[in-house]
């Protein structure tokens, strides 16, 4: 069955990285919760998409700039007047849910890793005893290998259209083969069968990312992928109920 990811936890429906979206979604009959992380100018682990707070929220500023007390000043929009979270509240409020962690790891404001990031967030989860439960995903194969070097945990490089586009499918699946990356995902639009088959036949597993549409989500089950990310958690349990000729949960 095509597993399906809370993307942000469901931003389309809660808001962005929202506490209320996250706990929807530990409540969802879905697999995977999808999230990004930053670190604080003090140390602390913050869950949150961008690299600074001005998209999302009421303030502005690099996360990593920021102490952990100014980052939860912040107020996110169309968030119910919630806060960023941190990842030990994350990991406290998936303790009893069956749905489990797709951790991404981000890049900082330059683009490129933050110098040793991924130790602590591997720590943190192992202490949580959230990281047997845990799948890593980053843009940056540097990332995906900083990953494979502390932590056994499998890990998906997700490959832009642009990557994918100036890479070409065959040099894409070759710099996955030689970093020892054993799942690719891709933008939901630059999906199809002869694609996922090249993947595939190099021994990767094949997913999907962005699929918040019907059709988009349609197109991911009908290719049968291993899973997709969405914005549109409800929707999208409810269209793979359909598509499996089940009764909607």
């Amino acid at each position: 069955m095509t597993r399906i990811a809370s993307h942000r936890g469901g931003t389309l429906e809660f808001g962005d990285s929202t506490p209320q979206g996250f706990a929807a979604t530990a409540a969802m009959a879905l697999e995977e919760v999808e999230f990004d992380l930053h670190p604080t100018a003090d140390g602390a682990i913050v869950v949150h998409h961008d690299p600074t707070l001005d998209a999302t929220t009421d303030m502005t500023g690099a996360i990593a700039d920021l102490t952990l007390a100014e980052v939860k000043a912040a107020t996110i929009r169309y968030g119910a007047g919630s806060h960023p979270m941190r990842l030990e509240e994350l990991c406290a409020l998936y303790a009893g849910s069956e749905v489990n962690f797709r951790c991404e790891i981000k890049p900082g404001v330059d683009g490129l890793p933050y110098q040793g990031f991924v130790a602590p967030v591997i720590a943190t989860l192992e202490r949580h005893s959230m990281l047997k439960r845990t799948i890593f995903s980053s843009f940056l194969v540097a990332s995906m290998d900083e990953l494979a070097q502390v932590s056994s945990r499998p890990r998906l490089w997700l490959v832009s259209p642009s990557v994918l586009r100036q890479l070409g499918p065959d040099a894409v699946v070759e710099t996955a083969v030689s970093h020892g990356i054993p799942e690719i995902g891709v933008h939901v639009d630059t999906a199809d069968a002869a694609l996922m088959a090249k993947v595939q036949a190099a021994g990767l597993d094949f997913g999907c990312w962005a699929a918040h549409s019907r059709a988009q989500i349609t197109k991911a089950l009908d290719l049968g992928v291993k899973v997709f990310t969405t914005d549109r958690p409800t929707l999208a349990i409810a269209v793979r109920a359909e598509h499996r000729g089940e009764a909607s949960v």
